[in-house]
């Protein structure tokens, strides 16, 4: 059921160290380690959930990128600020790649983001593991949904793939990435979102920042170990972009879990001062990186 890594699953050391004791807030109540990799700087969770069983893990209403219907205040707040995220990945996108292509949504949920970009005129595909989610991808948003990986691998090359808060969830990273890199066209365009440990937000809460949300993040990333990956694939990151909102929401969740009052008010200041610290730094509560073939 829990499989425990003797070895980093990026960089292969062996070099790691028991970091942090975290629970699991939104599920389980279990409590999991975090890892902290002393040669490429990648924390992940060890021992973990195998990719048999973690599926129970996300059985749970408090996942809400699974869900589509407004349960509570913070569902709504969520919800209102996604259609605003939706447009604003679709302008960046554009931006980008100037001729609307081929487009694959890895880990599309409920295939929102697949079907605004259909709507503009890609030719949208989705690839999401979840049963649950990629019913309603298909069923309510008509997303054409890739099976698994040795479909993707049958497909045509893509302009386009994005990961929106969907690396640090796959068992194995390496072949992940690889996969995904082979199905990228020469100059097409790999879009990848992940938490930022290394934000203010993430040091203010420490085992209790909800984006380390074990175990269902295998993995936690910053911009070194992000780096050492895209790297370690020959390719190299063109651009590196904040997610402003992410602060504002993780922050909500982590004060929900500490169960501290006012947690609205005190989220927006936290998600404030994050952001205003990262304007220096860089080091936004989530961080998107735009990666292309060397």
């Amino acid at each position: 059921m829990y499989e425990r890594l003797h070895k980093c699953p990026l960089c292969k050391s062996e070099l790691f160290i028991n970091h942090m004791v975290v629970k699991d807030h939104a599920c389980s109540k279990e409590s999991f380690i975090i890892c902290a990799c002393k040669n490429c700087d990648l924390w992940f969770t060890n021992p973990r959930p195998d990719q048999e069983n973690i599926s129970r893990y996300y059985q749970t209403d408090n996942y809400i990128s699974h869900q589509s219907s407004i349960r509570s205040t913070r569902d709504l707040i969520y919800n209102i600020v996604r259609k605003y995220t939706l447009k604003q990945k679709l302008k960046l996108l554009n931006q980008r790649i100037k001729t609307k292509g081929r487009l694959l949504d890895f880990g599309c949920g409920t295939g929102l983001f697949a079907k605004t970009c259909q709507s503009d005129g890609w030719q949208a595909y989705g690839f999401e593991p979840n049963q649950s989610a990629a019913a309603q991808a298909q069923s309510k948003n008509q997303i054409q949904l890739i099976a698994d990986f040795n479909a993707l691998e049958k497909h045509k090359k893509f302009d386009a793939i994005t990961l929106f808060h969907v690396l640090e969830h796959v068992h194995d990273l390496n072949k992940t990435i690889k996969t995904l890199l082979g199905k990228l066209k020469k100059r097409g365009l790999l879009f990848i979102a992940v938490p930022n440990r290394s934000s203010k937000d993430a040091g203010l809460f420490r085992e209790n920042w909800a984006a380390l949300d074990v175990p269902r993040h295998l993995y936690h990333f910053n911009e070194k170990s992000m780096r050492y990956l895209v790297e370690k694939h020959t390719c190299r990151i063109a651009e590196i972009l904040p997610m402003p909102f992410d602060a504002y929401y993780v922050s909500l969740l982590s004060y929900q879990y500490t169960n501290a009052d006012y947690r609205y008010l005190k989220a927006l200041k936290s998600g404030y001062l994050s952001n205003q610290a990262a304007s220096n730094s860089n080091n936004y509560s989530s961080l998107l990186f735009i990666i292309k073939k060397k």
